[in-house]
């Protein structure tokens, strides 16, 4: 069924703006799912055709930031890969054995948990370094909590992420941040094919918000080069705000 002008226009804006914002630093999850929900998509296909529209721009993100990429210390590369894929592949085969009645209910919470995420991050990013050593158990488990969460709802992924390669004795951050590029697209790239196979994706939506989305990203990518961080993030953390707050309301 084609998609009436009003929401198409709202679904490529939403796509365009949540593109620039995922390349300056993240929260794309708080304009396209609502989108998505406004426009009549159940929640939980909104959150799989939220997220898989936004797939190429973490694909492209990670390939530009390719050489900055190293694991941590004490897990290998191909480590980090397949801990990534089995957190998203967990968090995705969830979001499909939720209820879309299930799902209204948690998502506010979701929103309301990555909003504050996001108002944390400076704090979370400055916190001291763990001193480099074989993360055992605990490391890996983060890495996987960390993946499982993106694969199921990845609002504030990113600002969990870098707190974790921290917590793993990441101390340059550009590294650290080459590190949550390749996971977001890994855990990202695995959810969507499981949404696909699920039949979660709405795909009427998907080409025109992918497309909008790719073109945000290379905005986002020219943006950044004179925004002052501190604006953006405030008015991601307004966003944020507002769409948790109209969640709650609804």
């Amino acid at each position: 069924m084609p998609l009436e002008p009003v929401s198409l226009s709202l679904l490529i804006i939403a796509a365009f703006l949540a593109g620039v914002l995922n390349a300056l630093a993240g929260g794309g999850s708080f304009l396209t799912l609502p989108a998505l929900v406004f426009t009549g998509v159940p929640p939980v296909a909104a959150n799989a055709t939220g997220t898989a529209a936004l797939l190429p721009g973490y694909l492209a993100s990670a390939w530009a930031c390719r050489d900055l990429i190293r694991a941590p210390a004490g897990l290998t590369l191909v480590g980090v890969i397949l801990l990534g894929g089995v957190g998203g592949a967990l968090g995705a085969f969830l979001l499909l054995a939720t209820s879309d009645a299930a799902f209204g209910i948690i998502v506010p919470w979701l929103l309301l948990a990555a909003t504050l995420l996001f108002a944390l991050g400076p704090r979370l990013n400055r916190a001291p370094a763990r001193r480099p050593g074989r993360p055992g158990g605990w490391g890996r488990a983060a890495v996987l909590g960390v993946c499982g969460y993106g694969g199921y709802f990845n609002g504030g992924m990113g600002i969990v992420m870098l707190a974790a390669f921290r917590l793993l004795g990441v101390e340059d951050l550009n590294a650290a941040n080459g590190l949550k590029n390749l996971l977001s697209a890994v855990l990202t790239l695995i959810a969507v094919v499981i949404y696909a196979l699920g039949g979660a994706v709405s795909w009427a939506q998907f080409p025109p918000m992918a497309l909008a989305a790719v073109l945000g990203g290379l905005a986002g990518a020219r943006l950044g080069r004179w925004l002052p961080p501190r604006v953006l993030h405030h008015g991601i953390v307004l966003v944020g705000a507002v769409t948790t707050l109209i969640f709650f309301l609804d």
